[in-house]
């Protein structure tokens, strides 16, 4: 299986959902510095490579996986800086300052 098919496989999107769900839907970086920020990214800690995108240790595993906020996300991806985004159904969009 690739990244994009895992990523598109129902197994992920349960798995996504139940732990947006565990995590009570809060960033859990900014809820550690007392801030209540929504989540929107599920991230894997570990990141996926084609050589450990089938195993569901690190895949569907909770505690490879950490909820967090956009600001977060791209922080922990970009550096702060934003690329790009995704909307809700996760697809791609460009930020306005991008195009």
């Amino acid at each position: 299986m690739t990244i994009a098919e895992f990523y598109a496989s129902n197994e992920w999107k349960l798995c996504r959902n139940a732990y947006r769900r565990k995590a009570g839907g809060l960033c859990e970086r900014c809820a550690a510095k007392g801030q209540i920020v929504p989540g929107a990214e599920v991230h894997h800690k570990q990141r996926l490579t084609p050589r450990n995108v089938n195993d569901p240790a690190i895949t569907l595993s909770f505690d490879n996986l950490e909820l967090l906020c956009e600001d977060c996300h791209h922080a922990e991806h970009f550096h702060g800086k934003r690329r790009w985004r995704f909307d809700r159904q996760g697809r791609l969009t460009i930020p306005p300052s991008a195009e």
